[in-house]
């Protein structure tokens, strides 16, 4: 059966394990102490025009941002996000078992607008109790977000702004930071988000990856004895060559962009499949993310013969559904789509 359930479905880009084949027996230091991951890091940071960025490897996206969270913030801090936000949605609280919370605040398609921060900001430290309270100490953004939906230029820099009044780190996850970066619509290039954020990640494991993120400190900001709090924390790899190779491979001849352009040019392909069948969308996403309300007999029918996400409920007779593309995406693909929907 094809398949648009998720754009981690399939293993790793060809060329990417290809590096791996021909790096495997070569005997080299571990914990990430080897030259592919130095290569690697070295790649980022002329990506994101930043020459003092650390970045560091870590396998994957929740290790990622409980790791992130739980080393940057103090024990009396907590984590601002929406309320759709992976962290607060889909992360099975792995941020409040580090004794974090999160605090969420109300989203607009899956974004947490300036005004809606500036207000909370404001009304905590005008609060005479906030003492009693968790402080807010980082503001957590996903771009894309949950519903595909991108944050434009001028939101990110107005975010980062309140964060630096208010003294408030700024953390992006980027677990699928390709295909927001390739979206036709968007004005964002990762140098504005290294610029514009304290600290953010670039997802290999849904963009060509067999597994792995990338976690860049762009403020001379990594915190003390990182690999240290990775370890502690069960992560640390000790063939951290594994992770460095892939990021090699995708940092070079601009794959990992051209992978997310392709992700997003089937996604484009598919929308008008979509149109084309009369169907609606829940929300206009110009990423490789697209919602569709499915009449429930129709979903039924339908997912008999395409694999897709059930998202939520629309009406008692429609359901929210999500088709996911990526860097795996075939015209046969679609092709087996098309067939699906005209024979339903």
């Amino acid at each position: 059966m094809t398949c648009f359930e998720s754009d981690y479905i399939a293993g790793a880009h060809p060329q990417v394990l290809q590096r791996l084949m021909e790096t495997n027996l070569e005997t080299l230091p571990g914990y990430g102490a080897d030259k592919y991951c130095e290569n690697a890091k070295d790649k980022i940071r002329a990506a994101i025009g930043l020459e003092q960025a650390d970045v560091e490897f870590i396998a994957g996206g929740t290790q990622t941002n409980a790791i992130v969270i739980s080393t940057m913030l103090s024990d009396f801090e907590g984590v601002i996000a929406a309320d759709t936000g992976h962290i607060n949605a889909h992360e099975a609280g792995a941020i409040e078992y580090t004794g974090h919370k999160v605090l969420a605040l109300p989203h607009k398609n899956g974004r947490i607008e300036p005004e809606t921060l500036e207000k909370y900001l404001s009304a905590f430290y005008a609060d005479e109790s906030r003492e009693h309270m968790v402080f807010p100490g980082m503001v957590y953004l996903s771009h894309p977000t949950e519903y595909g939906t991108l944050y434009s230029k001028k939101d990110l820099k107005a975010i980062s702004e309140i964060c630096g009044r208010y003294g408030v780190l700024l953390y992006l996850d980027g677990a699928r930071l390709g295909y927001g970066l390739m979206s036709r619509e968007t004005d964002l290039t990762i140098a504005d988000i290294a610029r514009a954020c304290d600290v953010f990640y670039i997802g290999g494991t849904k963009v060509g990856a067999l597994c792995g993120e990338a976690v860049v400190f762009t403020k001379n900001n990594r915190p003390r004895h990182f690999m240290t709090s990775v370890k502690k924390r069960g992560a640390l790899l000790a063939k951290g060559r594994l992770l460095g190779v892939q990021f090699d491979a995708l940092f070079t001849n601009d794959l990992y962009f051209r992978i997310s352009k392709h992700a997003i040019d089937m996604a484009e392909s598919m929308k008008e499949l979509f149109v084309s069948r009369g169907l609606r969308f829940f929300i206009n996403s110009y990423t490789n993310q697209q919602f569709v309300i499915l009449e429930n007999d129709f979903l039924k029918k339908l997912s008999e013969k395409v694999g897709f996400s059930v998202w939520e409920p629309y009406d008692k007779d429609h359901t929210v559904v999500r088709f996911a593309t990526s860097w795996s995406t075939t015209d046969d693909d679609l092709a087996a789509l098309k067939r699906a929907l005209e024979s339903v």
